[in-house]
């Protein structure tokens, strides 16, 4: 079976495959989970030195396989280990950016760290092709692959769909502080699986502040009116709290419905309102409003 084959999830050939053989899930052919990796200079990833690094990351990766095309120029190859496989494609140009400014103009690290990343010169896709269908571990194993890329001049890593992005440094110090447990239960959603954004709208007193891309996990996204930015890690932990919660036991929340958050804080959900357009999608996105009842 040819690489492209492979890596394509095409299993037109059943010879000349191993245990170790990574191929792409054939039914994972739209919608995958993606994160992007930003790096300085050209793309310089040594197959075989990035599978020893990935073995290193934690015990469950222990028998973990990258395998490239040596045919193709530009870096094009595959990691996986258990049910994960990642897709890689590099492109030895900036990313695209007005793309690059979604992810990074709204995420929370020094804005010098910002203009380094703004600044790098070579990018790589990954995307999850593998066969575990839970989309919290499909991202862990997008995110393990970019910690091991901090070997090779990686910068940081994107998620454009959720409008966010981390320093390598910090995605590689969390991942060797805990490995894929710390990914788990230490790593807020709302800081690389999901996003949370600031920003000012004209004519509107406050700060608009709103999660994007949990409607990959198949929860709504949530929005709020604050009335400035020192409230931001407020509204961050209460997002992260309740989007856990979700995930974690399986409820829903709709319209209507009121929650609470830890310092007592009664708050009401609705349907953003016909003038509040710029809370448009993707999918449900709901409005918190404070309340006394």
């Amino acid at each position: 079976m040819s690489f492209l084959s492979r890596f394509f999830g095409r299993n037109d050939k059943k010879e000349d495959t191993t245990a170790t053989t990574l191929i792409a899930n054939p039914n994972k052919t739209s919608n995958l989970i993606s994160l992007q990796i930003v790096f300085k200079g050209n793309i310089s990833i040594d197959e075989a030195q990035l599978e020893q690094v990935l073995r290193k990351l934690d015990p469950s990766m222990k028998q973990a396989s990258c395998q490239r095309d040596p045919q193709i120029e530009t870096f094009f190859g595959l990691a996986g280990w258990g049910k994960h496989v990642i897709q890689m494609v590099g492109f030895e140009v900036p990313f695209p950016e007005e793309h690059l400014e979604v992810c990074v103009a709204p995420s929370h690290y020094p804005a010098e760290q910002k203009e380094q990343i703004r600044h790098h010169d070579s990018h790589l896709l990954l995307w999850y092709a593998g066969y575990d269908d839970n989309v919290q571990e499909q991202y862990i194993a997008l995110t393990m692959v970019a910690a091991a890329l901090a070997q090779f001049n990686a910068l940081a890593v994107l998620n454009e769909h959720a409008h966010t992005s981390l320093p390598i440094a910090v995605v590689s110090e969390i991942v060797s502080a805990g490995s894929m447990d710390m990914l788990r239960h230490g790593l807020p959603l709302t800081m690389l699986f999901c996003g949370f954004v600031k920003y000012e709208v004209d004519g509107v007193n406050g700060v608009w502040m709103r999660t994007y891309g949990a409607e990959t996990f198949s929860l709504p996204n949530f929005a709020v009116l604050a009335h400035g930015h020192d409230e931001g890690q407020k509204y961050s932990d209460i997002f992260n709290n309740v989007l856990n919660y979700l995930l974690e036991s399986g409820a829903e929340m709709v319209a209507g419905h009121t929650m609470e958050s830890a310092d007592g804080t009664i708050m009401r959900l609705r349907e953003p309102k016909a003038d509040e357009y710029f809370l448009d999608g993707p999918d449900t996105v709901l409005v918190v409003e404070i309340t006394d009842e």
